[in-house]
């Protein structure tokens, strides 16, 4: 089964809005868990728009399952993930000031920056992944830099299977054989939903892991976050 992670990024967001502590992010983790979901993932940016640093923190306490951190690795960044070390650290290529992620890594170029951070984390017991474009100069460029997975960047396929288009799921497809032939584990997220998970995982062999969050909330606001957990991985079985 693949798992389910769910990213509570909006979660944070909701709270944020009112500068309380309503919806409680702690809760909701330990809920998200107990309504099944296999991991938890955050992706705190330096302006803490949603998730903040002390949250990363505060839930490395309550997180039972895989604890998953995704961001670019600025120093702030490194620093905190070392410290808290949790499951996995997600290394995402962000703009500072990026609304959502929207670009993978190029492995080739910054190949030596990523080995040299891979094995730092790697060193602190830390499992590591790399966002990356379906693109199978990218995969391999992914396997030279000794990460342990790839998350797929999948709103190209969800975009266009929205619009019909099955042939979209190709490219991911051929990057999922190539990176099983390499050694590499298998990630996906964004823009993944209800509508689309199921088809995109029959369609990567050894897919381990999703992380859900936008899609997953929007989703849960008019079902319910148990029954869109348990949808999810109904799906994902």
């Amino acid at each position: 089964m693949t798992k389910l992670s769910v990213n509570i990024n909006k979660i944070a967001t909701l709270r944020n809005a009112r500068g309380g502590n309503m919806p409680n992010l702690l809760t909701v983790a330990k809920d998200v868990e107990g309504f099944g979901a296999q991991g938890i993932t955050i992706h705190p940016r330096p302006d803490e728009r949603h998730i903040r640093y002390r949250d990363a923190y505060n839930l490395k306490a309550v997180v039972t399952t895989e604890y998953n951190i995704e961001g670019n690795p600025i120093d702030d960044f490194t620093k905190m993930v070392l410290e808290i070390k949790p499951t996995q650290v997600t290394l995402v290529p962000d703009a500072i000031d990026a609304i959502t992620s929207n670009a993978g890594w190029d492995t080739i170029k910054h190949n030596a920056y990523l080995k040299e951070m891979i094995s730092e984390f790697k060193h602190n017991g830390i499992r590591t992944s790399i966002f990356v474009d379906p693109n199978l100069k990218m995969i391999e460029g992914a396997a030279e830099t000794g990460t342990d997975r790839i998350e797929l960047y999948t709103e190209a396929f969800a975009k266009q299977y929205s619009l019909g288009n099955k042939e979209a799921i190709q490219p991911y497809t051929e990057c999922a054989i190539l990176a099983n032939k390499l050694n590499l584990g298998i990630n996906a997220g964004h823009d993944l939903s209800l509508e689309n998970i199921q088809f995109f995982k029959e369609n990567i062999p050894n897919l381990l892991e999703v992380s859900i969050g936008h899609a997953l909330i929007c989703e849960a606001l008019y079902e319910g976050l148990e029954k869109v957990i348990s949808e999810y991985l109904k799906k994902l079985s």
